[in-house]
């Protein structure tokens, strides 16, 4: 038998499949995260081309600078109806938050993952788009999309699924974009950098802004204001809040 088991080993080392699957289980074990991005990026892409060409123009991971730094957006769509700004999330499992929570929570099994409210992060990108566009804010619209593999409960509008997406879209069907649609785009694509040092500086910075915000708030330091930050009660128990409530709004995750 142990014969039999040795010959067996020796033929599947031998096998350049078996190398070539070791090698791409590592390779997605490593690069998971980023495959998972990659994807999520693809099938909103995908989703979104579906739309109308003559009524819609989309427009995919562009990054602007404006007067507060620099801002990489996942997905532009240009219309009559509004100019859709669109972060993607690819996340799975139960996500659950509200509009003005500073974080939002991902649920797996008797885990919880805490994430900053991507509604808050898509603000900036709308108003980085107002201030090279200069058009009125009313005229942009932020939209959240999550995979369709998680379970979302989260209390705020305009934050769907990749399957509800487009029919999100064109539920708003009232004109309201006098400006030529192709005018728009041209501007978008103009102030669009393609530089790849700095759009790896731009991540270096988001990284820098992440650890700066976790070593503030390890330290009891509210990273909104610069107030302390304390242990409050709330109607789902336990968090840690700004002390300087209710001039700033500031919560963190909630305390097990």
């Amino acid at each position: 038998m142990a014969n039999f088991v040795n010959t067996l080993i020796i033929e599947l080392f031998k096998n350049p499949l078996f190398w070539i699957l070791l090698v791409l289980g590592i390779l997605t074990t490593i690069y998971y995260k980023k495959f998972r991005g990659f994807m999520g990026e693809f099938w909103v892409k995908t989703e979104l081309n579906k739309l109308p060409k003559d009524k819609y123009i989309v427009l995919n991971n562009i990054m602007i600078k404006s007067s507060k730094g620099s801002h990489q957006i996942d997905h532009i769509v240009i219309s009559k109806y509004g100019i859709f700004v669109i972060e993607m999330k690819n996340y799975y499992g139960l996500i659950t938050g509200d509009e003005y929570k500073d974080k939002w929570t991902q649920h797996l099994g008797k885990n919880k993952y805490y994430f900053n409210n991507p509604i808050h992060q898509n603000y900036g990108h709308v108003k980085a788009l107002e201030e090279l566009l200069q058009i009125d804010k009313d005229k942009l619209i932020s939209i959240i999309c999550i995979s369709n593999q998680a379970n979302v409960k989260v209390t705020a509008k305009n934050v769907t699924q990749l399957d509800l997406l487009n029919g999100l879209i064109k539920s708003y069907n009232k004109e309201i974009i006098n400006e030529n649609m192709v005018e728009l785009k041209n501007k978008i694509e103009s102030g669009n950098i393609l530089d790849k040092e700095a759009r790896n500086e731009h991540v270096r910075n988001i990284r820098t802004t992440i650890k700066e915000t976790e070593n503030k708030i390890q330290n009891n330091i509210c990273p909104k204001c610069g107030g302390k930050l304390v242990e409050r009660n709330g109607k789902y128990g336990k968090f840690i809040g700004c002390s300087n409530y209710p001039k700033c709004k500031y919560t963190s995750q909630i305390i097990k």
